[in-house]
Order: structure tokens, then sequence, then C-alpha cells
């Protein structure tokens, strides 16, 4: 039992998990199969109006003595507003705009939850390489502002084994900013093996922009177009924009763009088996797509070569991540890690991309590993892997006496995070 004597996690009580990404921020409550929200990681910046609307707040900022108003999930993200910056508050895969972050979660607990941070012990997950002044940030954010009874910190590696069943594990996670190689062994992380590099969904993103727009393909977002007319296959498209408000920053217009080319991406582009061959990739039947101005085209071999960059041995593809990660372990666990490569990050769900992992895999292990690719099958248990992790783990009942109560941490404050959370 934890130091205050409740059970947190249970019914009554229900535990929160947070899985923040670059991509978006994860909540919902343990024990349940997925997060309630998934709540883009940027939050629109934009000044105060006259009328004041109480779905959105607004914070004076003294040393201007303007006050700014947050636009806070896609709803409110989406729209075109004057002079509206979009930030994110992540940064390499950890919080660093704290302000902003704090605005996100005020958001969950007010619109979200509907319930009081003090009645939920709350699990948050965290990057492999995340250091101990934001961690000792995020409990006494956690246990001071908002009072939760119960507070814990879980590598989002060591989640994402769980959610797949595995206490031992060489977790492949391609998320958003960046593809990461993260050995857990007996449901701890091996940090002196981890490996990343910043190929990741966003660093695919661009490569579809570069590719379409060499092709002259207008990339007009739905939110530019007021109607637009049926056409023929690759006719120039014809369509009405929309009257929109002046003063659009950049920082939306390339938020919105990127909405577009990551459904581009999800639809069109797919992985080879093998190294890409334009002979092989022509065999394969072309990809429809139409874009929101209504020009469409079949896409051929070029939707395999766009994803080629993610399996680059000369910019340290995931393959060589894996089993580079895996070369800096002892020699006892390599095994038992090549026997179970968990799969996992939204990024990972490009078609093809495990099938491709498991390929390079096989030419890189030693030959006389059994390796075995664990990657779940739907959509939701990959992109959302760390956070079924902490469901289940918040839900167990020997994980009880984990937890950094209120009370522990009032005795001992922040620096508990360190002594209970490895």
């Amino acid at each position: 039992m934890s130091g205050s004597g409740m059970l947190y996690g249970g019914d009554e009580i229900g535990a929160l998990v947070f899985d923040p990404g670059h991509h978006s921020l994860r909540v919902g409550y343990a024990q349940d199969d997925t997060p309630k929200a998934d709540i883009p990681s940027v939050v629109g910046v934009g000044p105060a109006d006259p009328v004041m609307n109480s779905d959105l707040e607004t914070k004076a900022d003294n040393n201007i003595g303007s006050t700014n108003k947050y636009y806070v999930d896609t709803t409110h993200i989406n729209v075109a507003r004057p002079n509206m910056e979009i930030q994110s508050y992540m940064k390499d895969g950890m919080i660093e705009n704290w302000d902003l972050f704090e605005k996100v979660i005020d958001y969950v607990y007010a619109k979200v939850v509907q319930s009081d941070s003090m009645y939920h012990p709350v699990l948050f997950s965290e990057s492999a390489w995340n250091v101990r002044n934001n961690r000792e940030r995020l409990t006494e954010l956690m246990l001071e502002k908002y009072n939760v009874p119960a507070f814990f910190l879980v590598k989002n590696a060591v989640l994402a084994a769980f959610a797949n069943g595995r206490a031992t594990a060489l977790v492949v996670d391609s998320g958003a900013t960046h593809t990461s190689a993260v050995p857990v062994h007996e449901g701890y992380v091996l940090s002196q093996a981890v490996v990343k590099s910043p190929l990741g969904g966003d660093y695919l993103s661009l490569q579809c922009r570069h590719h379409l727009e060499g092709q002259n393909i207008d990339l007009t977002p739905t939110y530019a177009i007021a109607s637009k007319d049926v056409i023929k296959e690759r006719d120039t498209a014809r369509f009405v924009p929309k009257e929109l408000p002046e003063k659009l920053t950049a920082s939306w217009q390339q938020y919105m763009l990127k909405g577009l080319l990551q459904d581009f991406q999800m639809s069109v582009v797919q992985v080879l088996e093998t190294p890409y061959d334009e002979r092989t990739a022509a065999q394969i039947p072309a990809v429809h797509y139409e874009f929101p101005n209504g020009y469409h085209q079949d896409f051929g071999p070029e939707r395999f070569k766009l994803a080629e960059s993610l399996f680059d041995h000369n910019m340290l593809g995931a393959g060589q991540l894996a089993s580079a990660s895996v070369g800096m372990c002892d020699a006892d666990v390599r095994l038992s890690l090549y026997g179970s490569v968990v799969v996992t990050g939204g990024n990972s769900l490009l078609p093809g991309f495990a099938e491709r992992l498991n390929r390079d895999l096989q030419h890189r292990a030693p030959s006389n590993t059994r390796l075995k690719m664990i990657s779940a099958n739907g959509s939701v248990e990959r992109r959302f892997g760390a956070w079924i992790g902490g469901s289940i783990l918040g839900s167990i009942g020997t994980f009880q006496q984990m937890w950094i109560s209120s009370q522990e941490y009032e005795e001992s404050g922040k620096s508990q995070v360190e002594r209970k959370c490895p």
C-alpha cells in the first residue's frame, strides 16, 4: 500500500495515464483499452479578443501588458484565426515549454476528464533519455499545482513492452520526430544502449512535400477551399478559394499543411520488404489519391522510394539502430532482445515497416539468433502502445505500493522520483 493508505488505480478511484509525444498527448483512465483523448502536442497562441470565450483561457502577460489567448485541441487549433501562432511544448522527446504544457493539462482536467485533479493518481510516460531536472519538475507540478494523490513516471519503452506482454524486449519506436531503439531487460531500460535517429514521421512528411512540389502538385489544404469541381485524373484542379481572415501566421499555415502531408503519407506511402528496386516496385499496384483541391492521380514506384530513407544504411536506418542497440548490450541478454523486438509508434503504421525491419535484422543478427518481431496488428495498439502499457500497469494490484503518494512527497520532496521511478 502507498504511504497514505489509499488503494490507487482500483475501480473506485480511476488512475489517469498520460503519454506525451511530439505528435500528440494521449490521456485516459487506467484499465481502459484506449485513451480517452488524443490531443495535438501544440498550442495556438494568439492575442485575446475583447469577446471572452469560456472554453479558451486567457492569461495576462505582465511583461508586455497584453493578454494572450491559448487554443488547445484540434477543434480550436484548426480554426483560421488572425495572428495565432502554433507552438509545440515538446523538444527532443521531452517537455520543454512548461507554461504551454500546463495549458494542455488544465484543458485535460476541465474538458476531457471533467473532474478535479485531486481525485486521480497520475501515471506519466517519459522518454528513455529524459533528464533528472525535467523529471523532478513534472513531479513537483503534478503533486503541488494539481494536488494529485499519487504520481509515477515510467519509461515509454518499458510500457510499450508491457503492452505486448514482455518484460524484456528491444523496443523500436518510430514516432513523429525520431526513431529509437531501446533495450528493456526485466522491466528496466538499459540506458547505455539506447540509440536514436531524427528520421521519423515529420522527416517523411518533408520528403513527401519535396516530391509533390517537384511534380508541381498544388498543396492547398482543405481550410482554404470553398468548393471544387469533379475533374478527370491528372487534369488541373478547378476550385474556388475560401475567403480567409488576414494575418494568418506562417506557423499555423505550416501546421495545417503538415496535416495534408500526413494524410498523404498514411494513404499512399509504403515500405518495400527488400531494399528499393524500381522493377520490383513497378510490379506492385499503384495507389490512387485525391488532394483537397480535387486533383487526383495514381502513385506508383515513387510511393516506395519515399519511405526508403527510413531504412537508409547511410543515415542510421531502423534496422541499423536496432542492431547497434543490441550490440551495445551484454552478450547474455542479446538473444532475448532479438527474441522479442517490439515495434511501436505512429510512424511504424506505414504498411511494410515491420516486415522490412524484420528482414533487415535477419541480415544483421548473428546466424544462431531466433529473431521474433512483435508488432500489434491493430493501428490503435501500435500507435498507443506506451499508453496501453500504462493503462495495464496502473491497474495491477502489485503496482499499488510503487506510487509516490502526496504524503511521501511532503516528507521527502521531488527527489523521490529518482529513487522510486527507475
